[in-house]
């Protein structure tokens, strides 16, 4: 018999069951440490945007995009 093929998860199932959790369940400590995860993924996606920011800045200047 087949393996059953691995269930994908869409963008963002993750994050959304991560912010479903019941944190009653975790110790302080626990708690602590999820914030250190959470502000390092702010830090991760904010500099994403500013990588994606500065790729269409120099597309649009290189093809005249938008003038903003």
């Amino acid at each position: 018999m087949d393996e059953p093929a691995d269930i994908r998860t869409s963008r963002g199932q993750r994050l959304a069951e991560a912010v479903r959790e019941d944190l009653e369940l975790y110790a302080v400590a626990e708690l602590e440490g999820r914030i250190a995860v959470l502000e390092a993924e702010i830090e991760r996606v904010r500099a994403q945007i500013d990588r994606k920011r500065a790729g269409r800045a120099a597309a649009d200047a290189l093809f005249g995009g938008p003038k903003g």
